[in-house]
């Protein structure tokens, strides 16, 4: 009978075939063995099949495309361990990531989350991050609502986790990881490791956040939800709903400036019911 893994590692994918031989040698590649590798393939029209062909060891899943959230919570429902990790497929594991986190989960039990730093590599070139991207762990709460700064890339969590908020949200066509994590930090404390665990690609066409403006949408309706479902002390609601009311005037304004008015109403309906 096969060890039970202590992670289970999920790739999604769509029409990465360029990048995904480099994320998913890796993870074959981790100091850390006792894992299980999952690939949802969202629907790939391009060599992606051929990739794959390679590695006949690596449980693959396909399905037509429905986007990223789908694809990874259809691998989370196909995990073995207890502990879920996700990789994009056009990031990078350093190959002591999940050995780093196994520790980090034995040491801190009372942690169901736990993320790290991160090597930024933009159109090649190594960037660093700006201030208000540094990384920490603990409470995050308001800290997660300003800027989305945990990665996907870089996070290992429990399965439970993942359930008890529904995995992320299939609805949201951007911001997904956002919404997750506004909603963990909400009633959990998370771990951080302080040392880079994976390279974090950016700067090519096909990202997500190239390819949606106004993306302050999403993150202000994960915020309404968040304030009308979780269980939040009055400093936490009172935070949220100042970060909540900033957001939703400066993209009111940019709806105004630039006449996109698409869902001016939406979010001018959801700053009226939170202003004092």
């Amino acid at each position: 009978m096969s060890l039970m893994p202590k992670f289970s590692v999920i790739i999604p994918t769509f029409n990465r075939a360029q990048t995904l031989t480099r994320a998913i040698e890796s993870v074959l590649s981790q100091t850390y063995k006792n894992f299980e590798l999952i690939i949802v393939d969202d629907g790939s029209t391009d060599s992606t099949q051929d990739i794959l062909n390679n590695y006949p060891q690596i449980k693959v899943i396909k399905q037509e495309n429905q986007g990223v959230s789908h694809a990874r919570n259809t691998g989370v429902k196909e995990a073995r361990a207890g502990w879920v990790c996700f990789l994009d497929s056009d990031d990078e594991w350093l190959e002591n990531k999940l050995e780093l986190q196994a520790i980090f989960s034995e040491e801190n039990p009372n942690i169901n989350c736990i993320h790290g730093e991160e090597i930024w590599i933009r159109n090649g070139v190594r960037v660093n991050q700006k201030q208000k991207h540094q990384k920490e762990g603990g409470n995050q709460f308001l800290a997660s609502l300003k800027v989305c700064f945990i990665s996907p890339s870089t996070v290992c969590l429990t399965k439970a986790v993942l359930f008890e908020f529904g995995g992320f949200r299939e609805d949201f066509e951007v911001c997904e990881d956002y919404d997750l994590w506004a909603k963990l930090t909400a009633k959990y404390e998370i771990g951080f490791i302080g040392t880079p665990l994976i390279k974090k690609y950016g700067g090519h066409v096909d990202q997500l956040s190239t390819k949606f403006v106004a993306m302050d949408y999403w993150r202000i309706k994960s915020i309404d939800w968040v304030l009308k479902n979780s269980d939040l002390s009055q400093e936490q609601k009172q935070g949220a709903i100042t970060i909540l009311l900033k957001k939703c005037r400066i993209l009111l304004k940019g709806y105004q400036k630039h006449n996109n008015l698409k869902n001016f109403s939406e979010i001018e309906k959801i700053s009226n019911h939170w202003t004092v």
